[in-house]
């Protein structure tokens, strides 16, 4: 049994699926967390969501976390147009993922399953969640911060706010270097986000899933077909 943690998939299906079948070689035994942001600014959002919820359905122990673009996504469709989501080229190529031209035609079923996300878990010796938490407020309020949970970029970590676990987030693209620097130290914090979706910059377009019981770093370079998006 192994646990594998990683992050901001953006609709990169074909990567997500090579890191699981081929890297991870993902067993009914071991647990996958996944933390947030299946949607958005890549190709194939409704295929990665697709994707997630077959997994269980086979035997898999998948869980997945709420990250920001997950929940824009569910208020464009659920109608809140005072919210704004995307560039209009990244709501294009999520649309067209869908066969809609509308978030609020996006079918239920998917709707259904963002709504159910929990924004936060704690598991043995980590705490795991898409962006990081507001360390200054209450450790009540810090815990209930669902926004500052979703998107939060910089914070310094207060670990006797964690019981001795150890944070794992996404959410800021991070050079894969920097990455393997700090899971080479045991960083109190491990932001695992390698800007996979931005296939044009060579410091990013990998995705990160760490072993979190031997501290493994598996990185797979984006496989997607070409598709648009800005540089990062």
């Amino acid at each position: 049994m192994a646990r594998y943690v990683t992050t901001d998939l953006h609709g990169c299906l074909r990567t997500f699926q090579h890191l699981l079948e081929h890297e991870l070689q993902l067993q009914p035994t071991d647990e996958l967390y996944l933390l947030g942001d299946y949607v958005n600014k890549g190709p194939n959002s409704r295929g990665v969501l697709d994707y997630l919820m077959t997994l269980p359905a086979q035997g898999y122990q998948v869980h997945c976390l709420r990250g920001n673009h997950d929940q824009e996504l569910l208020d464009a469709a659920l109608g809140h147009r005072h919210l704004t989501w995307a560039s209009a080229a990244d709501r294009g190529l999520t649309l067209e993922s869908f066969g809609v031209s509308r978030a609020e035609d996006i079918p239920d079923t998917y709707l259904q399953w963002l709504s159910a996300l929990p924004y936060q878990l704690d598991i043995p010796g980590f705490t795991l969640v898409h962006a990081g938490f507001n360390f200054q407020l209450p450790p009540d309020r810090m815990r209930t911060d669902w926004h500052t949970m979703l998107n939060i970029k910089q914070f310094t970590v207060d670990a006797s706010r964690l019981q001795g676990r150890r944070l794992v987030h996404g959410h800021v693209p991070t050079p894969t270097a920097e990455v393997q620097r700090r899971v080479r130290v045991r960083s109190s914090a491990l932001g695992l986000d390698t800007g996979c979706v931005y296939r044009h910059n060579p410091e990013l377009a990998h995705l990160a899933a760490l072993n979190l019981d031997t501290f493994a770093l598996t990185l797979v370079p984006n496989r997607e077909q070409p598709y648009p998006i800005a540089r990062r």
